[in-house]
């Protein structure tokens, strides 16, 4: 039937779709939501108008049931006025009614047929969105965490790199002890060197005293031997 083959289009255009292909799952899963609350208000229009068919063949069957029995009373009566005639007529009349009471019946249980499975796909659509309505505050809770955690990830990640600078400052504070301890030993080095050089010149002339004496015979021995 057309109805039950859009309904079923209605359903795989949206159902199947929209979820494999989101970006943001918390925008989309209201997306979702909405385009089935749209099928839904769709599914309902149509489920009233195939319900609206089966109400009206359900009463156009009636009214022919309702004529079959006038027919068959009306011959009744005929026959006990003793109007036989009256009666082929009404009996006639009957069996076309009854005719007509075959092709309306298969059309009244087409449509109840029709209208069970609107109903009943009606009724299971709203039941999977109440449940999917549920299942959005799971999804969107999940998603939140989600969010926090990659926050945290992109502050972690942030601190990792703090940790890096820190190292870093470490080392270049390694590096600026050793440069100033290489100074300060070629400075005492430096000192040192010049030190020993006064060292050196100040015992010159802190030497002991030459032997008076001694040097007086040295000279009287030179100036005899004419040296």
């Amino acid at each position: 039937m057309g109805i039950l083959t859009r309904f079923k289009d209605i359903m795989s255009s949206n159902i199947n779709a929209l979820l494999d292909k989101c970006e943001d799952p918390e925008k989309m899963i209201d997306q979702y939501m909405r385009n089935l609350e749209s099928d839904l208000g769709k599914v309902k229009a149509e489920t009233a108008s195939v319900m609206a068919e089966e109400t009206r063949a359900k009463r156009e069957l009636d009214e022919c049931t309702e004529q079959i029995n006038k027919m068959q009373t009306y011959a009744e009566k005929a026959l006990q006025a003793g109007n036989e005639s009256d009666a082929r007529s009404f009996l006639e009349k009957k069996q076309q009614l009854v005719s007509t009471q075959s092709a309306l019946q298969q059309t009244y249980t087409a449509a109840a047929d029709n209208a069970a499975k609107m109903r009943q796909m009606h009724d299971k659509l709203v039941k999977d969105i109440e449940g999917l309505d549920a299942r959005r505050a799971t999804i969107k809770a999940k998603v939140a965490a989600a969010k926090a955690q990659q926050r945290i990830n992109k502050v972690g990640s942030s601190v990792t790199g703090a940790n890096n600078s820190m190292e870093a400052f470490s080392r270049m504070e390694a590096k600026a002890d050793k440069m100033l301890d290489e100074a300060n030993a070629m400075s005492e080095l430096n000192a040192s060197q010049e030190n020993n050089s006064i060292d050196d010149l100040a015992a010159k002339y802190e030497a002991e005293p030459s032997n008076a004496a001694v040097d007086d015979e040295l000279a009287a021995l030179k100036a005899k031997m004419g040296v």
